[in-house]
């Protein structure tokens, strides 16, 4: 059996668990090492999986892995995925793909160029009610799309992700990409125009926005608005939802993304919890991602689709900085 040797940079993101956890379940990988510059955070992942560890990611790039997981900081993003474009790897890099279009733009030449792919990672497009909807959609049984309403509501996270200098932003950079990227994907179209509001409401003591709303057209007349909050307090089961209603000429859909759960009620935990038992969405994505490799065909989601729902969030500051809509320009034709 052909093999795919895989290996993670930084697990500054909690995702990297989970990713960690799917590649090891494929046969037909074998997870190379992990890089990460405190060992402490990946000591019991370490050992669980019998991996090599690296405290310089740089170590991990001169290896023979044949494709690299980044999944750090987002400011990080884009250095780490030319250096590892640089050394031969294909990279699937964390959302969002970049912090500024420029570094977007950067990182998808600089893989081509270097004959690697990169995916971003979008789990979303894998849970079930998304994929099944998007079936729906592309039978015709709504009709044309004229309008989306989403939401990415969560809790605020902490850490880094509050953090401006290493995040590049706060709840409508880290909250706009995942559903911007499904709402792309549903109308097949491009945003030409941006109208956002971003604020802090909930955590007053926090450096970037808490709240955001953003608001787009489309280049087919489409239009759509998505709620980017950390609006969900700490009693809140999960860490937030992720939901869309999608209206066409001829019907209408509304996905519950996380709507296939338990609920768990504990008096220890001092609130209700919801215990999903769906299929896991990042086991596809990672499932998906190694398949392209292997067989050497375009990966499901590129570098493009990140810089393109990337941008929207990026244009949403000046938006909300101008108090005005702002037109997208086509910088993400590279």
């Amino acid at each position: 059996m052909k093999s795919l040797k895989v290996g993670l940079i930084s697990f500054a993101h909690g995702h990297a668990f989970s990713y960690l956890r799917s590649l090891a379940a494929l046969p037909e990988v074998e997870i190379v090492g992990i890089a990460h510059e405190d060992p402490v955070r990946v000591e019991e992942a370490v050992r669980q999986y019998g991996v090599p560890y690296f405290a310089d990611y740089k170590q991990l790039l001169a290896s023979d892995a044949d494709a690299i997981v980044i999944c750090s900081e987002n400011v990080h993003h884009a250095a780490l995925t030319l250096e590892a474009a640089r050394a031969g790897k294909h990279v699937l890099c964390e959302k969002p793909l970049g912090t500024t279009v420029a570094e977007m733009q950067e990182m998808i030449a600089v893989c081509r160029s270097s004959g690697v792919q990169l995916m971003t990672a979008f789990p979303c497009r894998y849970i079930t009610a998304v994929a099944r909807a998007k079936e729906a959609v592309d039978r015709g049984e709504i009709g044309r799309i004229v309008a989306i309403k989403g939401t990415n509501r969560g809790t605020a996270p902490g850490g880094w992700f509050v953090d401006p200098v290493q995040s590049g932003g706060g709840a409508l950079l880290d909250h706009t990409v995942h559903v911007m990227d499904l709402m792309h994907w549903f109308t097949g179209a491009r945003v030409t125009e941006v109208y956002a509001y971003a604020a802090t409401r909930f955590h007053e003591q926090l450096e970037v926005e808490d709240t955001g709303m953003i608001h787009v057209k489309y280049d087919n007349g489409a239009f759509g608005v998505l709620d980017t909050s950390w609006s969900r307090p700490k009693a809140f089961p999960a860490w937030g939802d992720v939901t869309m209603e999608i209206i066409g000429t001829e019907g209408a859909i509304s996905i519950d993304s996380f709507a296939q759960m338990n609920e768990l009620y504990v008096n220890d935990l001092g609130k209700g919890v919801w215990s999903g038992w769906g299929d896991s969405m990042d086991e596809y994505m990672i499932k998906d991602f190694v398949q392209a490799l292997l067989s050497g065909t375009p990966v499901p989601i590129n570098g493009e689709d990140g810089l393109r729902s990337a941008e929207v969030a990026l244009a949403g500051y000046e938006s909300a900085r101008l108090g005005q809509p702002v037109a997208l320009e086509r910088s993400y034709r590279v």
